[in-house]
């Protein structure tokens, strides 16, 4: 098999070097009994109690700033503001962390699962990184048969020749088939028609699959209850040493994106089981309509397939690295487009019309996000420009009180994601300070406004654009 040039998959080396874990197969540890067996349920009542428990320590912290504000604009404007910016935000987070804490991965029943699968590959125009996802499927340790389909859509450059030559050169059986009808979604629902197999694993054309990832992620499935119909995988940054931007979105992926993911299949609410690496039960696709023609057409099938009375969870030691927006304008659309994928999810399947009671609580808690998200741009913004010339009425100490659980967080996350992702997969991570920084310090500006933009462009019917 012809080598392949693959990202360092540390945060913070060259992309040109190949990466030392992505040829290793990951070997499941035997599975052990747990000591005590705590349920969904009670994990999530004792992560809301401390929720509330920081919620209330921030309300009795804060009277001074409510007292404060109040008397430069009423009452009810004062806690209106004061919950935005400060009590929501809070116990989101205080949730999140306790949460964390107590995810334990259950051990895999199938550690070497063979029921068929096929791998479905949607590309336009993708001739410069389809070859490098068509090795990376072909190096897969997955005993089962995994027949691959690069369903094209409209593509004008040599995709499919290259995509023909990587699958020859790597011993590849590749199944082409053609779609010309622009559109993701379009393309995803002509390859379905084609498919076979009980299960369905949908690859992005630019991502690449770490060898174990998907026996890992047909593992997880097989040792889950019958009711689990999809599995998201773990997606991280493929170009994490491009640009600026690109490395800002490394520790997105690394540490924000991780840990909402682990915090949803925790309570088997995996909210997106993203395009670029998830698995699907074939018929769980069928039974939703397939993907529906969204600008978030994967947000809106989960919580179709969810809606169903199905569950989604999560593997994070299933890794995929995929390319992210290297340039500042790309990188607001692709993040606008998100937002109003979840506007659309909230408009197609609304909380109260999911089965189960905790996939009410995380999608309902998706309605709270564009309100964090604008009191962020038009309250928190101008109030730092306050602050700066002595007015602390809306930005002050106790509007940062989040901070140091955050920062708990991400140090909770980094060293799980380092000790039982990484290192048994045999990837490195690099510290990367300084972007780290301003991740924690600037994202949040960048990654608001832009949802706000997308909200806006959602509610008043701008034409969708992908790119």
């Amino acid at each position: 098999m012809t080598s392949v040039i693959e990202p360092r998959v540390d945060l913070g080396q060259t992309e040109s070097t190949p990466a030392p874990g992505m040829h290793r197969s990951y070997e499941v540890p035997a599975a052990t009994a747990p000591r005590f067996y705590v349920s969904v349920r009670l994990k999530f009542a004792i992560a809301v109690a401390f929720a509330f428990a920081w919620l209330g320590f921030s309300i009795w912290l804060s009277v001074p700033w409510i007292e404060g504000l109040a008397t430069h604009i009423s009452l009810a404007a004062t806690v209106v503001i004061v919950t935005l910016l400060a009590f929501l935000p809070g116990f989101i987070v205080a949730l999140l962390f306790a949460s964390l804490v107590m995810d334990r991965q259950p051990s895999l029943k199938v550690t070497s699962p063979t029921t068929g699968v096929t791998v479905l590959i949607a590309a336009r125009n993708e001739e410069g990184a389809i070859g490098d996802t068509v090795h990376s499927l072909a190096n897969q340790d997955y005993a089962g048969l995994c027949a691959v389909m690069l369903v094209d859509n409209g593509s004008t450059d040599r995709t499919i020749a290259v995509a023909r030559e990587a699958a020859d050169e790597a011993d590849l059986d590749l199944e082409i088939v053609s779609e010309g009808d622009p559109g993701k979604n379009h393309a995803l629902n002509t390859g379905l028609t084609h498919v076979t197999t009980d299960l369905v694993i949908t690859v992005d054309a630019d991502t690449l699959l770490q060898r174990s990832a998907i026996r890992l992620l047909v593992a997880r499935l097989e040792s889950s209850p019958p009711e689990v119909a999809a599995v998201a995988g773990c997606v991280l940054v493929r170009n994490s040493r491009s640009t600026f931007w690109s490395r800002l979105q490394t520790w997105d992926y690394f540490l924000g994106i991780a840990s909402v993911k682990r915090m949803q299949g925790l309570f088997q609410t995996t909210l997106v089981a993203q395009g670029a690496f998830s698995l699907y039960r074939a018929s769980s696709l069928r039974d939703a309509g397939g993907w529906p023609d969204a600008i978030g057409e994967d947000i809106v099938l989960t919580w179709k397939i969810m809606e169903q009375g199905a569950r989604i969870y999560f593997e994070p030691l299933a890794v995929g690295f995929t390319n992210v927006p290297e340039s500042f304008r790309v990188f607001a659309r692709q993040r606008s487009r998100w937002s109003r994928g979840m506007i659309e999810g909230l408009r197609a399947v609304p909380p109260w019309r999911q089965q189960h009671g905790l996939a009410k609580v995380f999608t309902g808690l998706d309605v709270a996000i564009p309100f964090l998200d604008a009191a962020y741009v038009f309250l928190w913004i101008p109030g730092l420009m306050l602050a700066c010339f002595g007015k602390f009425w809306i930005v002050g100490p106790m509007t940062i009180a989040v901070i140091p659980l955050t920062l708990a967080i991400y140090a909770v996350l980094y060293h799980y994601q380092n000790k039982r992702v990484f290192q048994p997969l045999g990837l490195q991570v690099r510290r990367n300070r300084l972007h780290f920084f301003l991740f924690v310090v600037v994202y949040q500006l960048f990654m608001s406004t832009f949802s706000v933009i997308g909200y806006a462009q959602e509610l008043t019917g701008r034409n969708r654009r992908w790119k």
